[in-house]
């Protein structure tokens, strides 16, 4: 049997979590996403939280928090990496904003404050760009002089990053506004869902105004309930993911042909993946891989670069990452035969 690149975190405590809400007939937003805002409160040490049916959702209600913009001189604008997910796209523009696309550090795979510099150096003049949302892609975050050198609001997507620390401070801690996804291939698997919060008071407030929400627009409870699993087993998760990150990373470094993403000095790595970035083509990889029986596949295909809807040419680095980062099998539920097998394919990949 093939081993998948991802699995969604479902034990038996996330089934009978799932089950218990079938059986007392209340799956709609209720009890069990308000048990999951208090456990993420526990947890993030936000102020306030919002629990919606969509990371696009809460993108949307991040941006309009902002208020309206009522000059047709401009429009505002969100500057987004290029490796963010596609959604970021369309949930803009439903925004009323426009999207403002940033190249990445090649070593990081992050926005830098080189590449943010240059957005905003390039962007149209009829944008005026008005905050930062900052994907911290593969779990990955910037260095600490990132947040203190950016001039503007940022909303911190945290939804592959959760439980990441830089120093002592968390991962959803820096933004004015945070979203924690749980979509399928989010941190948390739990197939669907977001929250937005805020950790300060006084951006919590501007939340409040979208209490009165409809229920169309919250988070069913068969989802919080398997969330709600997850985020109690979080740290119990990243340590198993830790402890095969480390075999893949012997593996590669004994290999010696591909790079690693550079990461801070302060970081702590959740382990949500295991990308490298190639020096050979990601064909041969692909296909060394199959021989084996294990998948491998692109870390960005599904990002904005990765599908081509920013601009050929507009961010170099991030069209070089999407084409030649590869994503190794790494999931709480691999089991250590798997990875293994993994590891030898990684060492020795063409």
């Amino acid at each position: 049997m093939k081993i998948e690149v991802h699995s969604p975190t479902i034990r038996r405590k996330e089934m009978d979590a799932v089950l218990t809400v079938l059986v007392e007939e209340k799956i709609g937003p209720g009890e069990q996403s308000q048990r999951l805002v208090q456990k993420a409160k526990e947890n993030l040490h936000f102020d306030y939280a919002l629990a919606l049916r969509s990371p696009a959702i809460a993108l949307t209600l991040a941006l309009r928090s902002f208020g309206e913009f009522n000059d047709s001189s401009w429009r505002p604008g969100a500057v987004v990496s290029a490796l963010s997910p596609l959604y970021y796209e369309r949930a803009i523009l439903d925004a009323g904003w426009m999207p403002i696309y940033c190249d990445v550090d090649v070593q990081t795979a992050l926005i830098s404050t080189d590449t943010f510099k240059k957005a905003i150096e390039n962007c149209p003049h009829e944008l005026k760009p008005y905050c930062v949302i900052l994907h911290e892609t593969l779990g990955f975050m910037p260095a600490h002089s990132f947040f203190d050198e950016i001039s503007i609001p940022v909303i911190e997507d945290c939804s592959l990053s959760m439980g990441g620390r830089l120093d002592e401070a968390t991962a959803g801690s820096f933004g004015h506004l945070s979203i924690l996804g749980l979509e399928e291939r989010d941190f948390l698997t739990a197939g669907g869902g977001a929250l937005l919060f805020a950790a300060e008071r006084r951006n919590g407030s501007v939340l409040k105004s979208f209490d009165a929400l409809p229920p169309e627009y919250g988070l069913p409870d068969m989802n919080a309930a398997m969330a709600l699993v997850q985020m109690r087993e979080a740290a119990r998760n990243s340590e198993k993911c830790a402890e095969i990150a480390r075999l893949y990373t012997d593996a590669a470094l004994r290999g010696g042909r591909h790079k690693l993403i550079t990461m801070p000095h302060n970081f702590e790595y959740n382990n949500y993946a295991f990308p490298l970035i190639l020096e050979s083509g990601m064909k041969d990889t692909v296909a060394w891989a199959n021989k084996k029986g294990i998948a491998v596949e692109l870390a960005f295909g599904g990002t904005l670069a990765g599908t081509g809807v920013v601009n050929r040419g507009l961010c170099p680095a991030a069209e070089s990452l999407a084409l030649r980062t590869a994503l190794f099998p790494l999931y709480p539920r691999l089991s250590a035969d798997s990875a293994q097998k993994v590891a030898r394919l990684i060492q020795t990949l063409p």
